[in-house]
Order: structure tokens, then C-alpha cells, then sequence
């Protein structure tokens, strides 16, 4: 008897992209539900998954993702959509429900917000979330409902938030709703009670309230953060502040964009804690974890070897973005040559031969470094006449330390200069079908606090200016190698 069949909508948002491995991993057949199935084709748990393109208002897709699936996960919102986004929900809640009947689904298992329901201010973007749960459980299957808060792990929306803000601002006004109480969930546990309805018949058709094990002020949960990075941080109140003016203040400083943090937001004006321990109680082999140590777990991610790679998939050639406490410049060219030869190329940069564009920038940022006090440029120098890749983990070259390397496909560098953040430069060679060979570049910059923010926006013209003619050489080379 095969595995059952299970589907998972909203498959490119972050609760999707961690919970689909964890079911893999279980031993279930996973089908993704997506809009645009090739953007997830670089993501490492793809190849165990089979896709249905489309998305949860078009009933003929659903007809055709729901056929053999007798459970659905719901992890859809539609807060991008600016005005009208709980009009939206409502209806594409509907719809799902309906075609789930048709489809003779016998679960639905759907995460929302974490709020009184009868709360008096209650933001649109709340109600909206308890809303479509009602309206989900209007059809005949089973619907679990979780409701969840602060989520707490890299990539959240609500994670990200507290991190670049409280990153970038050693004082920082904000509005009154810093005073009310949250009760922050590890993205971990979420997932872990997601996977466990699955196993747990007896919870079906409940309503249960996620959170940590503390309730906290939501202000607190930014001096926590800052303490652990150890930073000083003093947050005061400013009544008055207009939702708007605050959510364009997020896009610039987040990776969070207005249209989504102007609802999120709105949604904090309003406490945000269990109010029900029925999670605790049906759910015993949960281990909650605490908050300190969620985002000690978050931090220990900040490693280009863990990042989710969101910008892979778009087909951009160039981009640059804020994504899971990193600034990142990603580049990408075809080269008419085979990944050995591109290989070669990047295991003969540095040393005496020097980086292949603007070397004397290379050069001059190594001698700052040594008169800021810092290293400055190592002396390992590799060959170009050298084919056997002689680089290895834990060598040095130039100012970098080789981190991770694989003949033929990828080199990663950890930068030891002296700089308010950390940074990693990376390349990767894929082989393409018809011949020669895909290169991307990515620049990786975590910044640690004020200076880190002001560092890399002050540098970024001239970083661009550097990577963009970097990879470009790096093109050519390649091509002119016999």
C-alpha cells in the first residue's frame, strides 16, 4: 500500500518550505501547490515533491491537486495584495473548502493568528485569520486549526521584524502597542504540532493556541534579542504614530515589504497570548522552547550553508535583497565553457595572481585592514598552473578562509577582515544541459548593528561596481582557457 498523499499550499512561503521536508522525512508523499513551481526547483527538498501549478481560488486546479489526498495543509494569507485582502482570504477559503468536499478530503489542517476573537480592537488582519478558519470548517472535511503569534526562526516575517529593527537602531520610538503582550512560538514547535496532527486523530476538528513557554511584553522581545547580539538598546514609546508611516518605515529597513507589514502590524495592536493550554494537553510530546533559545537556534543559522535560497528561482540575473539577517548581491552569468574550466579559474584567483578585476581594490582593502589592526592580506598564493584544485577547507587566501569547497561546483569563502558584520563570498558552477555552464556569484553580509547597516549601504556602489566586474572576468576566463 503506498504512503499516503498529502497536500501543502502556500509551498513557497517559510512555514511551507520547513514543513515539507519534515514530512518527507516521515515517509508521506508531499504534492506543492504553487503558482509558479520552477521558482522552487532549486530548493533542496524538490526533487521528493511533485508540483500542481496554480493556487487555492481556481477550482478546476483544485480538482486536480486534491485527487487522491485525504489530507490538506492551509498555510495561505493574501496580506500582499494590499486593499481587499480579507475579501480575498474569505473567498479562496471557500473555494478550498468546497472543492476539498468534492474531492472527498477528510482533513484540512490550517495555521492562523493568534488573537481574542472578541477582542475589541481587533485588527482586519486577525479577524481575517479566525474568519477563514470559520469559513474552512463550513465543509465537511476535519479542520485542525492551529492559531499562532510571534513566530520566532529565520525567515519569519514576525522574526525578521525584531531582528533588522533592533539590528539598526540603538534607540528606537515606536508606538504603544510595544506595551502589549505576546507570547512567542519557536518556528521549530509550530512545525512540530503541524506534523503532529497527522498523528493524532483524537485532536481533529480543534481549535489550539501555539506560544512559547513566556508571555512577554512585545518590546521585550527586541531587548531580549538585542541582549543575546550584545548590543545596548533602549526602546520608548511615541503614541500616535500613523500604521502607514510605520510600514514603509519596515520596507526600508526589512526584508519585509509595506503591503504585508502594514496589516502585520496593525495586527500587533491587540495582546497576541494563549489563552487555551488545550495544545499542551493533546499535544504532551511537544517540548516547548523557550525564547532565549529559539533565537539563539535563529542566530546559529545565520551561515550561508543554512540560508533558505529564496532569489535562486526567480530567474534574475542580478539582484540584490535583505533575506533571513543578510544583505545579499547575487550574480548570475552563462558561460560557454565546461565547470571544469570555470573551476579552474576560480581556484587560481588571489595570491599572485591577483583577483581578475580591480585587483588594486583587493589589494587596498587588505592594507586597510592591517592598519585598522586586522590581519590584513595572507600570503597563501595559488598557481593558475595548478589542476588539481589544491585548495581545501580551512585555507587561507588572501584576507578569505576557504569554508567549503567542491571541485567543479562550488567555492566558499569566509572574509576574516575586520568589519561590523560577517561576510562570505561565494561561487557556483552548474553544468547546463546543452553545454557549458551557469555561474552565480553571491556576496553574503550580516551585519552587527548601526555600523554593520551603514558599512554595506555606504559600500554597495562600490561593491556592485566590484561584483558585477568581477564575474564578468570571470566569464571571459573561463572561455579563453584551452
Amino acid at each position: 500500500m503506498p504512503p499516503p498523499l498529502i497536500l501543502v499550499t502556500g509551498s513557497s512561503g517559510y512555514i511551507a518550505s520547513r514543513l515539507i521536508p519534515r514530512l518527507l522525512e516521515k515517509g508521506v508523499r508531499v504534492r506543492a501547490l504553487a503558482r509558479k513551481p520552477e521558482w522552487l526547483a532549486t530548493r533542496p527538498w524538490a526533487q521528493g515533491v511533485e508540483f500542481v501549478r496554480g493556487d487555492v481560488t481556481d477550482p478546476v486546479c483544485l480538482a486536480s491537486a486534491f485527487e487522491g489526498v485525504n489530507t490538506a495543509y492551509y498555510l495561505i494569507h493574501s496580506m500582499a495584495g494590499g486593499r481587499g485582502y480579507t475579501r480575498i482570504e474569505t473567498e479562496a477559503a471557500r473555494t478550498f473548502a468546497s472543492m476539498a468536499n468534492e474531492a472527498g478530503v477528510e482533513h484540512i489542517i490550517y495555521l492562523g493568528g493568534l488573537a481574542d476573537p472578541h477582542a475589541r480592537n481587533l485588527a482586519p488582519h486577525m479577524r481575517s485569520r479566525i474568519e477563514t478558519g470559520i469559513t474552512l470548517r463550513q465543509g465537511k472535511s476535519a479542520v485542525t486549526e492551529f492559531r499562532a503569534g510571534v513566530i520566532v526562526g529565520p525567515g519569519s516575517i514576525s522574526f525578521e521584524m525584531i531582528r533588522y529593527l533592533t539590528e539598526c537602531f540603538p534607540v528606537l520610538p515606536g508606538p504603544s502597542w510595544l506595551k502589549n503582550k505576546v507570547q512567542p512560538v519557536s518556528a521549530r514547535n509550530v512545525i512540530d504540532y503541524l506534523v503532529a496532527a497527522l498523528e493524532h486523530p483524537e485532536a481533529r476538528g480543534g481549535i489550539y493556541e501555539l506560544g512559547g513557554p513566556e508571555v512577554m511584553l512585545y518590546s521585550d522581545t527586541m531587548l531580549h534579542y538585542a541582549r543575546l547580539r550584545g548590543h545596548r538598546r533602549w526602546l520608548f514609546t511615541l503614541p500616535g504614530i500613523p500604521i502607514p508611516i510605520i510600514a514603509r518605515f519596515v520596507d526600508w529597513l526589512t526584508p519585509v515589504p509595506a503591503s504585508i507589514a502594514a496589516p502585520l502590524i496593525g495586527g500587533l495592536q491587540s495582546d497576541s497570548i494563549v489563552q487555551d493550554d488545550s495544545a499542551r494537553r493533546l499535544f504532551p510530546e511537544i517540548e516547548l522552547i523557550p525564547y532565549g533559545k529559539a533565537v539563539t537556534e535563529s542566530l546559529a543559522e545565520l551561515n550561508p550553508a543554512q540560508i533558505e535560497r529564496v532569489w535562486e528561482g526567480l530567474g534574475r540575473e542580478q539582484l540584490s535583497m535583505k533575506h533571513e539577517g543578510f544583505f545579499i548581491n547575487y550574480r548570475r552569468v552563462e558561460v560557454e565553457a565546461a565547470p571544469v574550466s570555470v573551476y579552474r579559474v576560480l581556484a587560481s584567483m588571489g595570491g599572485r595572481n591577483g583577483w581578475l578585476f580591480a585587483n588594486w581594490l583587493w589589494l587596498l582593502r587588505g592594507w586597510l585592514d592591517k592598519i585598522l589592526g586586522g590581519a590584513g592580506t595572507h600570503k597563501r598564493n595559488p598557481s593558475s598552473t595548478q589542476t588539481d584544485y589544491p585548495m581545501k577547507v580551512g585555507d587561507r587566501l588572501d584576507y578569505y578562509r576557504i569554508e567549503r569547497t567542491e571541485p567543479d561546483r562550488l567555492l566558499l569563502l569566509y572574509s576574516e577582515l575586520r568589519a561590523p558584520g560577517e561576510g562570505w563570498m561565494e561561487w557556483r558552477v552548474e553544468k547546463r544541459p546543452g553545454g557549458g555552464s551557469t555561474l552565480s556569484q553571491t556576496a553574503f553580509f550580516a551585519p552587527r548593528g548601526l555600523p554593520g547597516f551603514l558599512y554595506w549601504t555606504l559600500l554597495d556602489p562600490l561593491h556592485s561596481f566590484v561584483f558585477h566586474g568581477l564575474i564578468l572576468a570571470l566569464k571571459r576566463q573561463s572561455e579563453v582557457q584551452p
